[in-house]
């Protein structure tokens, strides 16, 4: 078996990847992410690229870190964006993932940096709630800080890429987690959006630059 600094410095095999995502008591969600780091997200509109630092909101980057190396939000869509609001992502495509993360709810950060426009933060529908769901604020949301929306980044390249992200459905595709929109989603996954949503635009990868 591994020890916690082989898994911090090397890559993950798919083989690995799927063991901790199906066990989120493994050895490498106890891992603390690097103080500062960059995450490339590859869509169907393009890349764009999130800067974390740990500093801002050290147990969100740390979960935000590992869900990105075990390949978390590959493959899944940006099932949330409204216009001049947020485009919100973090729900896996396969259930059965979804199943095992849903309510693993972390303690909150403080919010150290606003929500302005670019900058990043977990979704949550009240203290200590936050999950895997993050949004991106598409405008200067900075009203959202006073209700505990920690951010824990910001987009540094790309941001006309989360512009670009299909917006048509609004709220009826995912909803927020307090709308009550999302129990399709978290029961079957892409093979519902697909369906019901099919111009959502996908995440197709998100890896550490």
């Amino acid at each position: 078996m591994r020890n916690s600094r082989e898994l911090r410095v090397s890559k993950l095999s798919a083989g690995l990847k799927k063991q901790v995502l199906l066990d989120p008591e493994h050895e490498f969600w106890k891992e603390e992410a690097p103080a500062v780091f960059k995450a490339r997200i590859q869509t169907t509109k393009g890349n764009f690229v999130i800067e974390a630092h740990r500093d801002w909101a050290p147990i969100g980057v740390d979960r935000f870190y590992k869900l990105v190396r075990a390949g978390f939000f590959d493959d899944s869509r940006f099932y949330r964006v409204r216009v001049e609001f947020i485009a919100q992502f973090g729900l896996p495509g396969n259930p059965k993932i979804t199943q095992i993360w849903k309510d693993r709810t972390m303690p909150d950060d403080p919010a150290k940096q606003s929500n302005r426009r670019g900058f990043i933060a977990y979704a949550m529908t009240g203290p200590e709630t936050r999950t895997t769901q993050l949004f991106i604020n598409t405008v200067d949301n900075s009203r959202l800080d006073a209700q505990g929306f920690a951010p824990i980044g910001r987009v540094v390249e790309g941001m006309v890429v989360v512009d670009s992200l299909y917006s048509g459905y609004d709220e009826d595709a995912g909803g927020g987690m307090r709308g009550g929109k999302q129990n399709n989603i978290l029961q079957y996954g892409n093979q519902h959006l697909d369906r019901e949503f099919p111009k959502l635009d996908r995440l197709e990868k998100a890896s550490l630059v």
